[in-house]
């Protein structure tokens, strides 16, 4: 796969500039304009890239450096953007933010240099005329490696603003491709882990999606914005394939297992690379929703329940008795159970005090705590998705908390930022607060659908 992809990294000097809603936006006005567009976000957040799949058509994808390693970057990005005419790549945090402590690992600044791709600075004018120009003339200037191409002026109040801020961005040497007024008629809902997920709000989501793509082509320079995607550099030719990864990691496994793969309102969080990766390992992934479908799909033989909010939905998801039941039993035949953060929560026997699976000796609840950030961890015995001595990259960000936080076989030995272990691992379930990105340890899906295979009735 040679040749540039047109591509655009929309960033902003911090969080709260209006990065997804302009990003959201390039998106679906230039869908709506017929365009192919592939949809990526920087760093491990599930929930933006649900809004960018509604405004393109195509999964939302996540490059993150830390969880993924910086090399696979490019090639993640060139998986993704496959016969696309243009991606859009949506930053995270500020400009210059990544990993705590690790200099520019993970920040949009260094996806924007391994990716060659120009920068468009996204930035909140609504309390400020000349000083914007200070403002970007120093982030145009902080690191050279970083080619920050143009400004989308946010919250701009009047005309009159809008042309004091013109005025002043003349002398920075930073085009403006756009000015969008402050209104609250678009607003998507948050709540305590950020923006309610898509799969929860479809019908509002479609037309907030659809107003922000109208905001969009009304307030920014499609045409310019188009043009300086397509000044994007050349990247290296390697692409990351899945089949190649499970060829690498051992090859795929007989016998074709059923895995189902948690979805719905109440599961919303999971990587596409993870589905990708369990197909090319040899599973036929089934999806199912816990809080509707009162059984596993027909000849289930593995289980992935991914992240998600289980505590907003832990009525709906305790009522289903019998889909709770399916899943002890499942798990109890000794079948390969992987569960990420929420995950965790519906295996355990109480979340807020509702029954849930009941398949580990652990109670979840609510807390008023956010518990967020990278994660170094390793394997402390073999088990369904990594054997002993696996390290990995990982992240956590819940505000739920587990009694007890292990058990007597943990998941993952935590080796930073602070020792300690966490999980739960027996017979075939891995349960852990920890989101692990596949696309660094395709062993993780290869085992898991190994084990899947070994199971008595798998096809």
């Amino acid at each position: 796969m040679s040749g540039t992809i047109p591509r655009l990294v929309i960033a902003a000097p911090s969080s709260g500039a209006g990065k997804t809603t302009v990003a959201t936006g390039l998106m679906a006005a230039f869908a709506e304009a017929g365009l192919a567009v592939s949809p990526h976000k920087v760093g491990p957040d599930y929930i933006d890239p649900g809004y960018h799949a509604l405004a393109t058509g195509r999964p939302g994808r996540n490059l993150d450096a830390y969880l993924c390693g910086t090399g696979r970057i490019a090639p993640l990005f060139r998986h993704g953007a496959r016969g696309c005419d243009l991606a859009v790549v949506e930053g995270v945090m500020g400009l210059f933010d990544g990993a705590s402590g690790q200099g520019e690992l993970a920040s949009t600044a260094q996806i924007a240099k391994v990716l060659r791709a120009p920068v468009v600075l996204v930035v909140d004018a609504s309390s400020q005329s000349r000083s914007v120009a200070a403002l970007v003339h120093g982030f145009a200037s902080w690191d050279p490696g970083v080619r920050l191409a143009g400004v989308i002026l946010n919250k701009v109040g009047s005309d009159r603003h809008e042309a004091l801020l013109r005025e002043a961005m003349e002398s920075s040497g930073v085009p403006v491709l756009g000015a969008l007024r402050r209104t609250g008629a678009v607003h998507a809902p948050s709540r305590h882990l950020g923006l309610i997920p898509v799969a929860e709000r479809r019908a509002e989501a479609v037309d907030s999606v659809r107003e922000l793509a109208a905001r969009v082509r009304e307030g920014c320079d499609l045409e310019a914005l188009l043009a300086l995607a397509r000044s994007a550099g050349e990247l290296p030719d390697e692409v990351w394939d899945p089949a190649g990864e499970v060829a690498a990691a051992g090859g795929p496994a007989g016998g074709r297992p059923v895995i189902a793969v948690a979805g719905g309102a109440a599961f919303t969080f999971s990587y596409a690379e993870h589905t990708e990766l369990l197909r090319a390992a040899g599973a036929e992934v089934v999806p199912f929703d816990p809080l509707h479908d009162e059984r596993l799909p027909e000849g289930t033989r593995g289980l992935v329940i991914g992240g998600g909010f289980p505590e907003v939905h832990a009525p709906d998801l305790s009522a289903n008795a019998p889909l709770r039941a399916a899943v002890a039993t499942l798990a109890a035949s000794g079948a390969p159970v992987s569960a990420e953060c929420a995950g965790l929560l519906y295996l355990s026997r109480s979340l807020d005090g509702r029954p849930m699976c009941g398949v580990l000796p652990a109670d979840a609840r609510m807390t008023d705590r956010l518990t967020l950030g990278y994660r170094e961890a390793v394997a402390l015995t073999d088990n369904a998705l990594a054997a002993a001595g696996t390290r990995v990259r990982g992240h956590e960000f819940h505000r739920t908390t587990v009694e007890p936080g292990a058990g007597t076989a943990p998941a993952w030995g935590v080796t930073h930022p602070a020792r300690r272990v966490e999980g739960f691992t027996a017979d075939g379930v891995h349960a852990s607060y920890l989101h692990v990105h596949w696309a660094a340890t395709p062993s993780v899906a290869t085992r898991l659908v190994s084990a899947a295979a070994g199971v008595a009735g798998a096809r």
